[in-house]
């Protein structure tokens, strides 16, 4: 029993305008639904409804990252696991989310802010954006950066490793690779369900207590368009914190910049898949590192260590099978 895939993330934001618009016109992604108070977005070979929710709020914050589960049968089952694990959780009844059936969300040990589900509606185009191909759910987008897909998500947690085997033993989602400091203390830790190369990532946070999402990440296909990217942003007046740099853990070709609401986000292209079953992870240790983080030897702002948009989400509360 594990779960399938990332799917999506809830971020509220201050200006629900101002982040809606920027996510759409500059970024290039597709409004599936827009509601009084939320926007459904997603990139235009995201096969479900929306991979990104922006919720309007009075603070900036991570309210829940959704993973999709193998089967149906899987959601009881976690709920179960759960239970024995004396944790918290709640359900969302269908519909609470448009496009999506019933979801069981919670809390892993550090705090990150969970949804399972299995119903997703997938994305259907209106007439004027349908593709002829059917590979493609629209037509690509003529307008913004207009990333491929939504890739991963980052927090900033207290102690990696723990967190980390939490996952990987209740989840099921794979350890890929993690940076050591020189005391032989995990400074990180990259998993992933699929064959990418992540699809989650822990990063231990250097001041601070708590959890928080350090980033959420969308794929453009070649390090072209991250470059275009970097300039539309520079020339619309967004703040650039990191990049175009170079992961030497993953491969990626890497862009951070901050949307108006104040959440940072990532563009990032290239980077390995993983096809071994029997992968083991590979090991960063202190020596190795700096090229780990940067291969391209460009120095990290010290913000990207410690800046963080916090975690709300509803309290958990008792769970009742739906």
């Amino acid at each position: 029993m594990t779960v399938a895939h990332i799917g999506h993330v809830e971020l509220s934001v201050t200006d629900l305008e101002a982040s809606a618009g920027f996510f759409e016109e500059i970024v290039g992604l597709t409004v599936s639904r827009r509601e009084a108070d939320r926007a459904f977005l997603r990139a235009w070979q995201d096969w479900d409804h929306h991979t990104l929710v922006l919720t309007r709020s009075d603070r900036s914050a991570v309210e829940h990252v959704g993973w999709r589960v193998e089967r149906p049968e899987d959601l009881p089952h976690f709920q179960r696991r759960l239970d024995e694990l004396a944790i918290e959780h709640r359900w969302m009844r269908a519909g609470g989310e448009p496009g999506q059936g019933d979801g069981l969300r919670f809390r892993t040990p550090a705090g990150l802010p969970l949804e399972l589900y299995w119903e997703v509606q997938p994305y259907a185009a209106p007439a004027a954006a349908a593709s002829r191909l059917p590979s493609h759910p629209q037509r690509t987008p003529r307008t913004g950066i207009a990333p491929r897909r939504f890739d991963h998500v980052n927090f900033l947690v207290e102690q990696v490793e723990p967190e980390q085997r939490w996952l990987s033993e209740e989840l099921g989602i794979h350890h890929r690779y993690y940076v050591e400091s020189a005391d032989g203390g995990r400074l990180g830790s990259w998993l992933s369900r699929t064959n990418v190369s992540h699809e989650i990532a822990l990063m231990r946070r250097r001041d601070g207590v708590g959890s928080g999402l350090h980033h959420l990440a969308y794929y453009v296909d070649s390090t072209d368009q991250l470059v275009r990217a970097a300039t539309l942003l520079a020339d619309h007046g967004t703040t650039i914190e990191w990049g175009p740099g170079m992961h030497g853990t993953s491969g990626a070709v890497f862009l951070y910049f901050f949307e108006p609401s104040g959440h940072r986000v990532e563009l990032w292209t290239g980077g390995m898949l993983i096809f071994a079953p029997d992968w083991r992870p590979l090991r960063w240790d202190a020596d190795s590192a700096p090229l780990g983080f940067e291969l391209w030897d460009s120095r990290a702002p010290d913000t990207y260590f410690s800046r963080s948009s916090p975690v709300l989400g509803e309290a958990a509360a008792p769970s009742r099978t739906p």
